[in-house]
């Protein structure tokens, strides 16, 4: 049987350009093509002309040991791989597999002259083989996307020259080169000004970012604007691309409860299933008149090929496989297919605010001028703020130059701690920063401004008060749009926990209709409420956080996701999922996926065990031939693989 859990661990990507290279792999595709099928077409082809020619009434010459040579060498091609598989096997002590089952039915079939039903069982079972290879390519199509990321060459500066060496032998701390539409081959940090990049291959997003100098740049991303240099930040095996693609190699290591109990069922059927079928064959004698050996040995020949458990063990552990897979597509990487069975029980979902439901980034919400300020208070606020690395003085700064103002130099500044800022700007004295400032000069501040939930900056000048700005996180574009999916998903509660000031956490939890808020609140107190939360055990809890502060909650709760966690350490060692695209509304998707794997995966058990218990029914019954054996064996096993295909789809 194919086994789902082993993924080719080759960079499928290269640099060569050679001219000969699309013959090259044409010619490489016909011979992969012919040595995948090739046996099945010769049994194939002689299989019908076997039975073409007994069809016209067994001629003299297709008679006697003739006829049953053509069957046997029709039935070695696709027959005799099997047998050596089943003997081996047996050599290592386990005897019931289902390639045991094949050998013994269609040995039994040539046996008893059915030399035709022999072959065909065969010959549909290794058919059916190959298409179960081709679906777990298929499902591995998404694993292999991201393995065939890895760069393979660096251009690395060496000598006061550029030189092409295999990213494994950069060190950190050194220069690379990367050009327009080349792969970055290691993490490292811009030492060029900026550049957009591509980084759909990693995060399943199709718009470009763009990166400045100073900002992280990971391996994998595609190059898109002219040529940078990046200062290496990470050894090639510790950079985040590589700790992605082990998560996600290993991810079918940790099985979901069905898939391990399947496994197991199967273990004990196929033994339990072959001593029936010898009962089926002896038995009878005690009890049924004219009993005739060879008609019973047919009945339970049939028996075992419907008894094999194929469309159980190959297309339940796809059906996961391809949900892991489809959930990656999307920037959502499982750890093991455990996780997504735990989706889709999941009821409450706890989430950490900054970072997960807000981007962390500051943004001017309003300004107030006072009546009768004539002055240009917001550029010279501006001003004084331009030389401040602060979120909140970068904030000012920004929405001031959106006003298309323009911001002078500050010809005094003076930081007064836990205040704010003190100086001269175009002759005029200019006070900026909180009310105790404001207190400290005698200044009276507006009274509205202490009626509003988010951070206030006040800002005087020449000793007037002139107006003040309410600051605020943004919100994520998608983060109204994510609870709401969670409400539809039958997430029956959500809450926010957060370590903001609780009125802004209040506040937030309110826009969003999220149901319960806490704030104020350090990592500890997290834990302490997660733990309160987690007493009801009806609860299944998935909590959200950014994975660097929140990793004790994330590793208490049922499920633990970490958002925007590409490049985060902490998130890819402590989360059970991981969101790359640093999207909210991707854990309403994860359910989804969950739930759809979840549903397949059991419609597979239904088809698969329904199918048989009827044949197998018949079979005893004398009612079935071979014919129907192979559909219930290899048909459902077929239609169960193609069912577990439709999850790659999403």
């Amino acid at each position: 049987m194919t086994n789902t859990n082993n993924i080719d661990n080759k960079a499928c990507c290269s640099t060569d350009q050679h001219p000969d290279k699309p013959k090259k792999q044409k010619e490489k595709t016909s011979s992969t093509f012919l040595q995948t099928w090739g046996s099945g077409i010769v049994s194939l082809v002689m299989l019908l002309a076997g039975i073409a020619v007994d069809q016209w009434g067994q001629p003299a010459f297709f008679q006697g040991w003739i006829r049953i040579g053509w069957y046997v060498l029709a039935y070695l091609p696709v027959g005799w791989p099997v047998l050596v598989k089943g003997w081996m096997s047996i050599l290592k002590g386990d005897v019931f597999t289902e390639f045991f089952l094949m050998g013994i039915a269609t040995l039994g079939a040539f046996a008893i002259g059915e030399y035709p039903e022999a072959v065909a069982v065969m010959l549909f079972y290794a058919i059916g083989e190959l298409f179960q290879d081709a679906a777990v390519n298929r499902a591995k199509r998404n694993i292999k996307a991201l393995l065939d990321i890895r760069p393979d060459s660096a251009s690395v500066q060496r000598n006061g020259q550029m030189v092409s060496v295999h990213p494994e032998e950069v060190q950190i701390g050194e220069t690379i080169q990367v050009k327009p539409g080349e792969k970055v081959p290691l993490d490292g940090e811009m030492i060029s000004e900026k550049s957009s990049f591509n980084t759909s291959a990693l995060t399943g997003e199709s718009k470009p970012a763009t990166y400045n100098k100073g900002e992280n740049v990971l391996a994998g991303m595609v190059n898109l604007d002219r040529l940078i240099e990046l200062k290496v930040t990470r050894r090639f095996n510790e950079s985040s691309l590589a700790r992605i693609l082990e998560l996600v190699q290993n991810a079918t290591a940790r099985k979901a409860k069905t898939e391990q109990f399947i496994r197991k069922f199967a273990r004990v059927y196929t033994p339990i299933v072959t001593f029936l079928a010898v009962g089926l064959t002896f038995l009878p004698f005690f009890f049924v008149e004219n009993y005739v050996f060879e008609d019973w040995l047919y009945r339970a020949l049939i028996f075992l090929v419907i008894s094999c458990p194929c469309a159980l063990v190959i297309s339940i552990p796809l059906g996961y496989f391809g949900g892991i897979g489809a959930a990656s597509r999307k920037g959502i990487l499982f750890k093991g297919s455990n996780f997504l069975d735990l989706m889709t029980r999941v009821n409450t979902v706890v989430m950490d605010k900054t970072g997960t439901l807000t981007k962390g980034v500051f943004e001017v919400q309003k300004a107030v001028t006072m009546d009768g300020i004539t002055s240009d208070w917001l550029s010279l606020a501006a001003a004084m703020e331009s030389k401040s690395t602060h979120p909140i003085a970068k904030a000012i700064t920004e929405y001031t130059k959106k006003q298309g103002k323009e911001i002078s130099e500050p010809e005094q500044q003076e930081e007064i701690a836990g205040h704010g800022l003190k100086g001269k700007v175009n002759g005029k004295d200019v006070l900026i920063g909180n009310q105790k400032l404001m207190d400290k000069d005698g200044i009276v501040a507006c009274a509205d401004a202490a009626g509003e939930v988010n951070t206030v900056i006040h800002v005087a000048v020449d000793q007037k008060y002139a107006g003040y700005l309410v600051i605020a996180d943004e919100l994520k574009e998608d983060a109204v749009q994510a609870i709401s999916a969670l409400h539809k998903s039958g997430v029956r509660e959500l809450i926010m926990l957060s370590g903001d000031k609780n009125a802004v956490t209040q506040q937030v939890a309110k826009s969003l209709g999220i149901d319960k808020a806490y704030g104020d609140l350090l990592p500890e107190q997290k834990v302490e409420k997660l733990e309160e939360l987690k007493k009801d055990t009806s609860r299944v809890i998935a909590f959200v956080g950014d994975g660097i502060n929140d990793a004790p909650v994330l590793a208490l709760a049922d499920v633990g996701m970490a958002m925007g966690g590409l490049g985060s350490d902490a998130a890819i060692e402590t989360a059970d999922v991981v969101i790359q695209t640093d999207q909210p509304s991707k854990i309403a998707t994860a359910i989804q996926i969950g739930k759809q794997t979840k549903r397949i995966v059991w419609q597979n058990i239904g088809l698969a065990f329904g199918v048989k218990v009827i044949v197998l029914a018949l079979g005893a019954g004398g009612l079935a031939t071979m014919w129907e054996a192979v559909f219930a064996d290899v048909g459902v096993a077929l239609l169960a693989i193609l069912n577990a295909v439709r999850i790659q789809q999403n």
